[in-house]
């Protein structure tokens, strides 16, 4: 039986301490490690990222909220965190300890007014799966089966406070100052906010999927604001299984580039002719059904791309602009890409560098189809993010680069690109461009 958590710091005082706490964790492993690295330097430096990432990860599982959601998003990012660190942070995606049912019972009170019981004919005491921000329940009413997303006590208030206390972290993660990280972190709070706000969500939720009706490959549950309210969200519930569950079962090659299609239609539409993505492209989002059919279940993070940024974007991806250095020079500018104190030789850096990244990654979009199964184009992907890492000249400025608009965005093709890497899928990507709505 799966455990269950009875409570969740909410006080800033107490959620601090669990930090504290963490720490001094930490950092009595790192004693110990000092004592057995000279025997054995590779297998002490494991067993310390493995000790620590354990001890971090079940702090953040306690706290959950805003800090085990930026752990969730760091480890989704290539190179960013040592191994045993993004594994256990992936992990948790929809792996987290669940809340006990009087606390669900108490949420539902307070934010509907209702006992669940009371509001459907029934309602399981254990959650089906539980994330950063809520856990889902299955309900049923008549005939209808509902997935019921509540949310954890005390989130919302949390998230600024989480993101203080994790901004030492991130700031050694991802090598960038305090005071750079503080422009991004905006852009942060703001999307964490947002998936707070299950009214907003549910508003999302509707547009998006009457948008994309026209999908065949695709279904959406239908949601039911009559159920749900800014904690509690009520959606249909879906049988399927998540896509890593269902990649290891053998799929033909014939499925994996189906389902891969309708991920990369599902994905460019939305960029580029609504404009509003879906912003959190992890596979555990993705459900495929019995049918074979792909199930997108979660809107709880959207990307609304402003003109000025989505116009720059585009003109990534034509040809003709890619493979102009100036023209693309001045796209860097535009974005902020880089500082007035940077020396010549660092602009010739930092231009070769986008330059690489541009070129390799508009790929896709200037042929008919793309193997995403290719070893070679994933593998130049992770060199290029490797290759920034480990790179001192880049991280001596310790200046943060680029408009934040593009932390999202980045996310999205990263996540979009590695489903399909994990897919192993040949889509037809060529009408993308052709159909992309203007922003001018």
């Amino acid at each position: 039986m799966m455990k269950e958590q009875k409570r969740i710091p909410i006080s800033r005082v107490s959620r601090a301490g669990k930090i504290v706490g963490t720490g001094i964790k930490v950092g009595g492993n790192y004693v110990k490690y000092l004592a057995k690295r000279s025997a054995d330097p590779k297998t002490a430096k494991d067993e310390l990222n493995e000790k620590n990432a354990t001890e971090i990860l079940n702090a953040l599982n306690e706290l959950k909220g805003g800090a085990l959601k930026i752990a969730q998003m760091l480890s989704m990012d290539y190179g960013i965190l040592p191994k045993e660190y993004s594994e256990k942070f992936q992990s948790a995606q929809h792996n987290t300890t669940p809340l006990s049912y009087p606390l669900v019972v108490k949420t539902f009170k307070k934010s509907i007014g209702k006992h669940p019981n009371l509001l459907f004919d029934s309602f399981s005491k254990k959650a089906f799966s539980a994330a950063s921000i809520g856990q889902v329940h299955k309900a049923t009413l008549g005939d209808q089966t509902f997935a019921v997303k509540v949310q954890y006590p005390g989130v919302a208030d949390s998230i600024n406070s989480d993101l203080k206390m994790v901004r030492q972290l991130v700031s050694r993660a991802v090598k960038v100052s305090r005071e750079e990280l503080n422009y991004y972190l905006i852009e942060i709070e703001k999307k964490l906010l947002e998936e707070t706000n299950y009214e907003l969500e549910l508003e999302r939720s509707i547009l998006l999927t009457e948008s994309c009706q026209h999908f065949d490959q695709i279904i959406f549950p239908t949601y039911y604001p009559e159920y749900s309210s800014s904690k509690i969200l009520t959606m249909d519930w879906v049988d399927g299984i998540h896509i890593k569950e269902w990649i290891s079962t053998n799929p033909s090659q014939e499925m994996r580039n189906q389902t891969g299609q309708a991920i990369w239609d599902f994905f460019n539409f939305q960029v580029f002719q609504l404009k509003v993505a879906h912003a959190d492209p992890h596979p555990g989002n993705f459900l495929i059904t019995k049918d074979n059919q792909l199930a997108i279940v979660d809107f709880g993070c959207v990307k609304e791309i402003p003109d000025e940024f989505y116009n720059h974007l585009i003109l990534f991806l034509e040809s003709e602009v890619i493979e102009n250095d100036q023209r693309l020079l001045i796209i860097y500018k535009d974005l902020d890409l880089f500082h007035p104190e940077d020396t010549e030789d660092q602009k010739r850096m930092y231009t070769d560098l986008y330059n690489t990244a541009v070129r390799h990654l508009s790929k896709p979009y200037h042929s008919d189809t793309f193997d995403f199964g290719d070893e070679g184009f994933m593998n130049q992907f992770y060199s290029i993010i490797e290759g920034v890492l480990l790179d001192k000249k880049i991280w001596k400025s310790n200046l943060a680069r680029g408009n934040r608009d593009g932390i999202y965005i980045n996310r999205i093709f990263f996540g979009l690109f590695s489903i399909l890497y994990e897919l192993k899928a040949k889509v037809q990507t060529r009408n993308v461009l052709s159909e992309a709505r203007p922003g001018y």
